[in-house]
């Protein structure tokens, strides 16, 4: 599905969100296209989870609208964003442990109305790319942790998405799987021509793969630009280094 430009983008526009009365993101504007890699940065409590969750239907937003290919979809639940292509993973993989790894991954794609052979195939297909397929009859609750969550991206690709929203993918990964997970990200927009929307602390990742960041604190857009840009902006210097005057 495609917007009157023939753009595909996820955008968020003027979009708030308000807890109890307690704003945890304000006026916040975002543009993912397909085939791009922008980071989503900010201190902890700066509303990056929260904005995520609105970018995936799992938090309607106080005001604002969210916008997919042009057409608003704030209204929309997260199953229906899913089958327009808008697929994430979470800090918590969430992997169905009892499931063999490919059955994990033919459950998402059959969540998408495929039947189970062909789910189940389409899961190899998926777990081949991403260097999973010896791992495929693996029950999921035996995994590293390190295999758990690249299993997590398995799951979300498995759905066909045109945009991909990581939560942290590497967090609790040690250096050799951060590395990895690097070329992966770059693997996924190559080979699936994803966007990719990439939240993360680890900012050797964040400047090594993304081409654009978008950078909050609390709940408010304090910079935006390529990562030597945003790395030399003083806002997000003091943001992150605590030196607000």
């Amino acid at each position: 599905m495609q917007g009157s430009s023939g753009l595909e983008i996820l955008e968020s526009r003027a979009i708030s969100v308000s807890f109890g009365g307690l704003s945890a993101i304000s006026d916040n504007r975002l543009t993912l296209a397909r085939r791009q890699i922008v980071g989503l940065i900010g201190p902890n409590g700066a509303g990056k989870s929260t904005l995520i969750n609105v970018l995936t239907g799992f938090q309607r937003p106080s005001s604002g609208v969210l916008l997919l290919d042009g057409i608003a979809i704030t209204a929309w639940p997260p199953e229906r964003i899913a089958r327009r292509g808008v697929a994430r993973t979470f800090q918590s993989v969430r992997l169905f442990n009892d499931l063999t790894v490919r059955e994990n991954v033919a459950a998402a794609m059959a969540s998408r109305g495929q039947s189970r052979r062909r789910a189940l195939d389409g899961a190899m297909d998926v777990l081949d790319a991403l260097g999973l397929a010896d791992k495929a009859e693996r029950v999921a609750g035996e995994l590293p942790y390190g295999e758990e969550r690249r299993v997590g991206i398995a799951r979300a690709l498995a759905t066909g998405p045109r945009f991909l929203l990581l939560d942290e993918p590497a967090a609790g990964l040690n250096t050799r799987e951060v590395e990895q997970l690097m070329l992966l990200i770059g693997f996924i927009r190559d080979r699936y021509e994803c966007g990719i929307l990439v939240v993360e602390h680890n900012m050797n990742l964040i400047m090594a793969v993304c081409e654009r960041l978008h950078v909050l604190d609390g709940g408010r857009t304090i910079a935006e630009g390529g990562p030597e840009q945003v790395q030399s902006n003083p806002a997000v210097r003091a943001a992150y280094l605590g030196t607000r005057h």
